[in-house]
């Protein structure tokens, strides 16, 4: 997080319609209020989720088993980040960032909309088509932002950055504390369809603000031709045929289960990233520096896919332990389970500017930690809170209702770790990537999620009711990361080698 104070000589960049906002170009007024309402639709939906599916039906949720719940809200929120890598190749080659945005958010609308009916095909649907309009939205919008601006050097760029990020972690705020509420305690399918209306507004919003938007945004920076697009459509159509044909045989024969839709998913979750990093290390197009950098990389999107691991799991198995195990009332004050998915966002809103400052007034002193040493406490500061989480479990053995501050303890621990980690891996990421693979490489970084949240389901599926979110469940997934810290910092040495020039 970083803000910029404008030279009294700079002047915004004129907008189509020569408003600006706060000293910016207005069009950010437009992105700002289209991504808190689409992550205002985004948080409220997960805030709900698993508890929905756990839910018995006597009060109307799907009742299913707690790990499968968790499973199923893994693979969902990886499959949100892995289809960000084809919504960002469809803007670039087909319908340009603004479009895609508009299609994006119009199928989110749709897939809240699917939510709110009362039938379960509806719901798994529902959740295909948010996943789907995320990839299309999130991989494109902060592209936009960036439009805006005279190029990367423009001196505002930071600080209009800093104002979309807060729309972000603003929407992500609200959601929980208005949809979460209506969810729980009206009727499940009432918030998921006012997390429908947040997106049609900020849908809306965004249809009639696009005339202060860059030009830049509707171009499509490479389309592709008529004989690519038809060999490409042949084989998507081949390949989603043949998947038909293949669950409609499972479907028939009375075999399907969930179960035949999380796993091959996870797989491809894992696998995709695999295949990524051993098609870039046998590029020959790639300087041997290129691809030292690569093999660099690899560490941390390893490391960083264990944490996401864990911190994912703050919507599945920590609002599982929030709903059965922790006490909805502080200082005589009672609120829905769902309430503690509001304090990640309103913790980055308070630490993130603290953080900035801290490593401007480290490396003011030459004392700023490597990128290594960030990735190493972020990862210990993931497995230290899962321990607290263990201590908490142990706590509330019995049956017992344990106090909400072990939990406002873990967000804050996790939190901590996150602006330790991601902003980190962002800007390392752009300072790693080939330049063949620039504008991909925070697709694949992004993947990282992916993979992480993937391991996370087949944990789930695999340890079963028994065990996840037992005590042991998280004893073990932190010490494990715990381990990966340490692991990463003793070879800081091998990690940095491998980086060449990039410190």
């Amino acid at each position: 997080m970083a803000t910029t104070t404008l030279d009294a000589g700079v002047q915004p960049s004129a907008s189509p319609s020569g408003k600006t906002f706060f000293g910016h170009p207005r069009g950010l007024a437009t992105l700002f209020m289209a991504e808190t309402f689409e992550r205002f639709s985004y948080y409220g939906m997960r805030a709900l989720l698993v508890l929905y599916m756990v839910a018995k039906t006597g009060d109307g949720g799907l009742e299913i088993q707690a790990a499968t719940a968790a499973a199923v809200y893994s693979v969902y929120t990886a499959m949100v980040y892995l289809l960000a890598l084809p919504g960002g190749w469809i803007a670039d080659r087909f319908l340009g960032a603004r479009k895609t945005v508009a299609l994006g958010g119009a199928i989110i609308m749709i897939g809240h909309f699917l939510l709110a009916v009362p039938v379960e095909v509806s719901f798994f649907v529902g959740l295909a088509f948010i996943a789907l309009g995320s990839g299309l939205l999130k991989a494109n919008i902060s592209t936009m932002v960036g439009h805006l601006y005279d190029g990367p050097n423009d001196p505002r760029r930071d600080g209009g950055f800093t104002i979309f990020y807060m729309g972000i972690n603003l929407g992500a705020f609200l959601a929980p504390l208005v949809i979460g509420t209506v969810g729980q305690q009206v009727n499940w399918h009432l918030g998921f369809a006012l997390a429908g209306v947040g997106m049609a507004l900020g849908l809306g919003q965004f249809l009639l603000g696009t005339r202060h938007l860059s030009p830049k945004s509707n171009v499509v920076n490479s389309p592709i031709g008529p004989a690519e697009k038809s060999a490409i459509f042949r084989k998507a159509g081949l390949w989603l045929a043949a998947a038909a044909v293949f669950y409609g045989v499972v479907a028939l024969t009375g075999h399907f289960t969930i179960n035949w839709a999380i796993w091959p998913l996870s797989i491809a979750g894992i696998a995709i990233p695999v295949v990524v990093f051993a098609r870039m290390k046998r590029d020959r197009d790639l300087t041997p520096d290129e691809k030292s950098k690569i093999g660099g990389y690899v560490w941390f999107f390893v490391a960083a896919a264990v944490f996401w691991m864990i911190y994912d799991q703050s919507g599945s198995t920590l609002s599982l332990f929030a709903d059965d195990n922790t006490a909805s009332t502080l200082f005589g004050f009672h609120f829905p389970s769902s309430w503690f998915q509001s304090l990640n966002p309103l913790y980055i809103m308070a630490l993130a500017p603290v953080v900035a400052w801290l490593w401007v007034w480290l490396a003011q002193r030459g004392k700023n930690p490597s990128t290594t040493a960030k990735f190493a406490f972020g990862l210990l500061m993931i497995g230290a809170s899962f321990l607290v989480m263990m201590l908490a479990m142990a706590a509330a053995s019995g049956g017992a209702k344990v106090t909400p501050l072990w939990l406002a303890l873990v967000y804050l621990i996790q939190t901590v770790g996150e602006l330790t980690l991601s902003p980190v891996g962002l800007s390392v990421t752009t300072k790693l990537a080939p330049a063949k693979y620039a504008s991909q490489m925070m697709g694949v970084w992004f993947l990282a999620v992916t993979a992480g949240d993937c391991v996370a389901a087949i944990f789930q599926l695999v340890l079963g009711d028994d065990v996840v979110g037992s005590t042991w469940y998280f004893a073990v997934q932190g010490l494990m990361a715990i381990a990966a810290g340490i692991g990463l910092y003793a070879y800081r040495k091998k990690v940095v080698a491998l980086m060449g020039d990039v410190h």
